[in-house]
């Protein structure tokens, strides 16, 4: 009896007259908006300016897009050139298939041309745009979802995934909804960098590192429960080795930066300030002058008793002034200004 599961969308695909609307290219917009809204928030709170994520990120996309793409055409080149097959579908990004590994690399490199031309340190960039990332991958992975793809082994779980597609080999079914694991993991990945970065105040790529380390852990044991063709290397999918030594790295950056750069940067955009600290500033500095005017004043004051009458009668202005007059005229003298 079926008592609990998750539907798959009949179909991946609606057409706004004869434009398509893809959930799988959907999902990535998505993920991509969310990433550099984020990261832009992070940034001025670092002490960047607003907008230089975004104007970084048109770099970064892109060549993430195709390092994605390469990755998979060239790890499961038998999906797009073996026998039967029409290499064509290697261009059609919009079916499915982005390797995070390959987005990642090329991407990176994206991401250091644009800040390279903008004089800012890629790895300053980097930090602050971890936790959107993580988030953006979140929401992609829902694109697998309207693909019908990436699920894992059989199971009978309440929350299994329901396969009806039969196209491509998929035989259908309830599966572990593999997707679903890795979106709920990169969620909190994004949440535990960002406690990571607040408690520990890291900087120079390590707030990164940190989301590529807990990324491949949880990638490593979700990778190992899919069901789907792919590359084996001593009984292990290729994806797995993957993982495992891009953790092993990130885990060796992180010790040997923490040792060579300790703390944050102080600057990550020259001529930029964190947002409030500079207004903070120069509140910090008006008080601060006015305290020592005060103080001027009331030294000035207990040293020449007349000063202080004579600034009293400035802050008294007319009115002083006339009554001063009427005195005057009392004892015989005329007042000033008076014929």
């Amino acid at each position: 009896m079926e008592l609990a599961y998750i539907p798959s969308p009949s179909r991946g695909v609606l057409y706004l007259g004869p434009i398509p609307l893809r959930g799988y290219a959907f999902c990535i917009i998505i993920g991509v908006f969310v990433a550099v809204w984020l990261g832009n928030k992070r940034w001025i709170a670092r002490g960047g300016r607003a907008g230089t994520v975004a104007d970084i990120a048109v770099w970064a996309v892109p060549f993430g897009l195709v390092g994605g793409r390469l990755y998979h055409v060239i790890t499961d080149y038998q999906l797009y050139f073996g026998e039967g097959r029409d290499w064509v579908d290697a261009f059609k990004v919009w079916e499915g298939g982005l390797g995070i590994w390959g987005a990642i690399s090329l991407g990176a490199l994206g991401a250091w041309i644009g800040a390279r031309r903008r004089g800012i340190p890629l790895p300053a960039y980097a930090d602050a745009v971890a936790p959107g990332v993580a988030l953006a991958q979140a929401i992609g992975r829902w694109g697998n979802w309207f693909n019908q793809e990436l699920y894992g082994r059989e199971t009978q779980v309440p929350w299994a995934l329901h396969i009806t597609s039969a196209a491509d080999g998929r035989v259908p079914g309830y599966y572990h909804p593999t997707f679903l694991y890795e979106s709920l993991w990169c969620v909190g990945v994004a949440l535990l960098v960002i406690w990571a970065d607040r408690r520990f105040r890291m900087g120079h790529g390590r707030v990164f590192a940190l989301y590529v380390a807990a990324y491949c852990a949880g990638r490593f044991w979700i990778e190992y429960m899919r069901v789907d063709e792919a590359h084996h290397i001593l009984g292990l999918r290729l994806n797995n080795w993957t993982a495992l030594a891009v953790f092993l790295l990130a885990v060796i950056y992180i010790l040997v930066s923490a040792r060579k750069r300790p703390g944050r940067e102080t600057e990550v955009e020259p001529g930029a300030t964190a947002s409030g600290e500079e207004a903070g500033a120069a509140d910090g500095t008006a008080a601060a002058e006015a305290t020592e005017t005060a103080e001027t004043d009331g030294k000035a004051a207990e040293k020449d008793p007349g000063a202080r009458d004579a600034g009293d009668a400035r802050e008294d202005g007319p009115e002083t002034s006339a009554v001063t007059g009427t005195a005057g005229a009392k004892d015989g003298t005329k007042p000033a200004g008076k014929s």
